[in-house]
Order: structure tokens, then C-alpha cells, then sequence
């Protein structure tokens, strides 16, 4: 009981000491004076809450491994299927088992000199995925050596009491060997699709990508990050970079497409982007993964890579989350805000369901056998940028393990972040929030919650809400003039601001 109570007691004064530091930062942070000596901003220019901190350590402590996605657990799975197979039938051996399982013996070896030959996959496994396959096939190697020696002992055996090898069976042992045979042809297609999804895999990290990985969180991972365009200056003031976030699905496919758009039309001089944990050219990060977490690697990112402000974040659906979280860590650095039918904070409810996450662990169990993605390739004609960070980009093990890492905290962490967030939020912040026409129709509640981000800040630049534009507003050419516009007010507005402060 001595033990409880003073837990209870720490974890209040843990609260207590996080309600003040909040309050006592966010007044700080707006009053601190930028070094302009600086030629890269340092871990001061990146607040990161004190009650932050204290869960990233628990967090760090708790999982210093990022994990291998879903092929180490179907590799695991397939191990276990094989000694299953062994140890049931183990009085029963038969010729016709060894061939099929000599044949998983060999399809698996296939999968590890894959694995340990391409850099990208190699990385992407980690040393469990490694451990895995290494295990599965020498489990496979291990069950032929098994069903050989008790077959040679059955015979010495036979021959000792009988003067002979009996060859008959009985009708439950063709039964017993029927059933071990199908079981291994099952296990045989299983593998095979899993060879060749590793195939694809090894094929789709050719693909080149603009930009760099750069490492974050202790180097655990890393995390793609591009930029657009050549700082300038107006005034003798930098310009403003727009930082682009994506949504529910990677930005490269058609979002950065309009973000490239604004740059060559010359209302934006500059933008980057990145793709979270997960998503696209970027690895997964350790589980469990919160939209702070995200934030705080965009930080390291953007700081790793010499990248400074001011930023005028753009960001769509539940990347609107992660923005909102970045531009309440970094106010001095955020000029504008521009919400692309965002995610409200009392939404969050939707992404974390249980329902949802069944259903992406469900699929991210098969997501293996590739069976979607071997069909797209060979019958509809996918290509890599496809599957990276194209149309089916969903249907990827990592891509699901991000999802899946989402769900898992978004009506926990990720939205006791953002309702801090939004508490600290700068109120001069221009604002501006271009809603789905669509989506306002269809969801009276999403209608309502996408009014109550108007107030983010005090400075709302405009709302916009596009008819016939779907939750990818910058799909519909309405959507892109719309948000277009946008941009332009709120760098006009960015100039603005500067000069009151001059």
C-alpha cells in the first residue's frame, strides 16, 4: 500500500510540475529573443514540453527497438506451423514430407540472402525480421533432419523384429501423411508469395527519391526530408518556407504536386517536406509513436539539416495533428497556418477505434503474402512509385504498421498533445483553413468541429469550404485555386507581421 500511494503521489506532483511548466514555457518561449549569430537553430529554438519529456524517456525506456513490421511475425508464424506439422505427425514419416519441406527449406533461404543482400530491406527488417527468417529456415532444415532419422530408426527397427522394412501402411497413417503433405504444399504457396513479395520489395527500394534521410531519436531511424527552392530575402528579412505535412496518405503522390505548382506560379519562394515515421522513403519509428513523437522528429530533422524558419505549415488531415503540435513548440518560428480539411482534436476517436485497428492488423498479418500488390504489378501494371507512396502505398507492411501505431495512441497521447498544444498556441498566428465541401454535406459533426478550428488562433486569415471537393481537397481544381489563394494571404501576412516587429 506504501508503494501505491507514493506512486499515486509522484505521478500528481509529475502532473502538477507539467501544468506549471507549460504555462511558465509557453510565456517564455514568446518573450525569448532569437540569435541571429546562428547559422542552424539549436535544441532552445525546439520546445518540447517538460511533461513531454517525461514520456519520451518513459517511452525510450520502454521500447529501444523500432521492430521489423509484419514479416518477422509471419516468419515466426510459418516456424511455428512447420514444428507443429513435425511434432504432430512425427510417427509418420514420409518421403513425399521431406521434398515439400525441403522445398520451404530452400524458398526460405531464398527470402534471407534477399533480406542480408538488399541494404534497404536489410534496414528495414532490423535484427528481428534477421533472426526470423534465419530461424524459420533452420527450422525447416531441422524437421527434414528429423523426419529422416526417425524414418532410418522406424526401418533399423522393423528390420530388427521383423527381418524386413515394412512398406504397407495402415489407412490412418495415409491419412496422417495426406494431411502433412497438403499442410506443406499450404506452408510451400505461403512462402512463395512471401519470396516474392520480398522481390518487390527489393525492387521498389531502387527507387530514387529527392531529398535525404537524416536519422533522428537517438538514430534509431530516419526520417525523408526534401527542399524546394533557394532561400530569399525580402527587406533584408528571410522569406517564409512553406513546410508541408501530409494526411492520411503520402504527400508525394499528388499534394507535393500542388505545393510545387504554388512555387512555380511564385507565390511561395521556397517549401520543404518530409513523410512521417512510416510513410513513403521514411523508416518506422519504435512503437508506440504519438503525433508529439512525430513532431519532435521534424524538429531534429529540420535542425539536423540546417533548415530554419519561419515556416508556414500546410498540412491535411490527420497531418494537420502533427502541425498544430510543431507550431505550438515552435512559435517564434511559425509565421502562418494553413489546415487542409484538418482532423479536430475530438476526432481522434475515429483513427483510434478498436474496430479500425483490428481491421489494420488483420490486414497488416497477410500484408505479406502481397497478394494485391503482386496482382497490381503483374495485371494492372503498378509500378514503384506506386507503391511507394502512390496508390498503393496502403497496402505495404510499413505503411500499415504506421497507421496501426496511430490508432493505437491517437485518443490517448496524440490528443493530450494537441489539446496542450492548442492551450499554448500563439493567438497572432495567421490562420487559414480550406474545408471538403463533401465531407461538411456528409458529416454534420465534421461541419461543426472544422468551424471550431477557425478559432485556433485570433488571426484568421479565412475559411474556406469548397463544394465538391473531397477530404483531398487539392484533388478538385476548385480546391487547389482555393488553397492557392490561401497560401498567398498568409505570406502576405508573414510580411506583415515582420515589419510590426521591425
Amino acid at each position: 500500500m506504501g508503494t501505491v500511494s507514493q506512486l499515486s503521489r509522484l505521478t500528481q506532483f509529475l502532473k502538477m510540475m507539467e501544468l506549471q511548466g507549460l504555462q511558465g514555457e509557453a510565456t517564455r518561449l514568446q518573450d525569448a529573443p532569437m540569435n541571429p549569430e546562428r547559422n542552424r537553430p539549436s535544441a532552445q529554438d525546439f520546445w518540447i514540453a517538460p511533461g513531454h519529456q517525461t514520456r519520451m524517456a518513459i517511452w525510450t525506456l520502454m521500447t529501444q527497438l523500432r521492430g521489423s513490421g509484419f514479416f518477422d511475425f509471419a516468419f515466426t508464424c510459418l516456424t511455428i506451423g512447420n514444428l507443429l506439422v513435425a511434432t504432430i505427425f512425427f510417427v509418420t514419416p514420409a518421403k513425399g514430407l521431406r521434398i515439400t519441406t525441403a522445398i520451404i527449406a530452400v524458398l526460405l533461404a531464398v527470402d534471407m540472402i534477399v533480406i542480408l543482400a538488399v541494404p534497404r530491406i536489410r534496414l528495414e527488417e532490423g535484427w528481428i525480421g534477421i533472426a526470423s527468417v534465419v530461424w524459420a529456415f533452420l527450422m525447416a532444415v531441422w524437421c527434414i533432419l528429423t523426419d529422416r532419422v526417425v524414418a532410418y530408426g522406424k526401418r533399423e527397427e522393423e528390420e530388427r523384429l521383423t527381418g524386413r522394412a515394412e512398406t504397407r501402411r495402415t489407412l490412418k497413417e495415409w491419412i496422417a501423411v495426406l494431411l502433412a503433405t497438403v499442410l506443406t504444399v499450404i506452408f510451400i504457396l505461403i512462402v512463395i508469395l512471401m519470396t516474392a513479395t520480398l522481390g518487390i520489395r527489393g525492387r521498389d527500394s531502387t527507387l530514387k527519391m529527392y531529398g535525404d534521410r537524416i536519422l533522428v531519436d537517438g538514430d534509431k531511424y530516419a526520417v525523408h526530408l526534401g527542399c524546394v527552392g533557394n532561400v530569399t530575402h525580402t527587406d533584408g528579412q528571410r522569406d517564409p518556407t512553406m513546410l508541408l505535412e501530409a494526411g492520411e496518405e503520402p504527400l508525394e503522390y499528388d499534394l507535393e504536386h500542388w505545393a510545387y505548382s504554388a512555387y512555380k506560379n511564385k507565390t511561395i519562394s521556397r517549401y520543404c517536406y518530409w513523410d512521417r515515421p512510416g510513410y513513403a522513403f521514411s523508416d518506422n519509428a519504435p512503437s508506440p509513436h504519438s503525433a508529439g513523437m512525430s513532431a519532435d522528429a521534424l524538429s531534429e530533422a529540420l535542425a539536423k539539416a540546417g533548415e530554419e524558419g519561419p515556416w508556414i505549415l500546410v498540412s491535411a488531415g490527420t497531418g494537420s495533428i502533427v502541425s498544430r503540435i510543431f507550431s505550438s513548440r515552435h512559435m517564434k518560428q511559425v509565421s502562418g497556418l494553413l489546415l487542409v480539411d484538418p482532423y479536430h482534436e475530438d476526432l481522434l476517436h475515429r483513427i483510434g477505434s478498436p474496430s479500425r485497428g483490428f481491421l489494420l492488423w488483420a490486414w497488416g498479418i497477410i500484408s505479406p503474402l502481397g497478394t494485391v500488390r503482386l496482382a497490381g504489378a503483374l495485371f494492372k501494371g503498378r509500378t514503384r512509385e506506386d507503391r511507394v507512396y502512390g496508390r498503393n502505398a496502403y497496402q505495404s507492411g510499413k505503411f500499415i504498421k504506421a497507421q496501426l501505431q496511430e490508432n493505437l495512441v491517437a485518443d490517448s497521447l496524440s490528443k493530450s498533445e494537441v489539446v496542450s498544444a492548442r492551450n499554448i498556441q500563439s493567438a497572432d498566428t495567421p490562420l487559414a483553413i480550406v474545408s471538403s465541401g463533401i465531407e461538411v454535406k456528409r458529416d454534420s459533426e465534421w461541419e461543426r468541429k472544422q468551424k471550431d478550428l477557425t478559432k485556433l488562433t485570433d488571426n484568421l486569415v479565412g475559411w474556406d469550404v469548397v463544394n465538391k471537393a473531397p477530404h483531398q481537397v487539392w484533388q478538385s481544381l476548385e480546391g487547389r485555386t482555393a488553397m492557392e489563394k490561401r497560401l498567398r494571404q498568409l505570406v502576405k501576412a508573414a510580411g506583415k507581421i515582420k515589419s510590426a516587429e521591425e
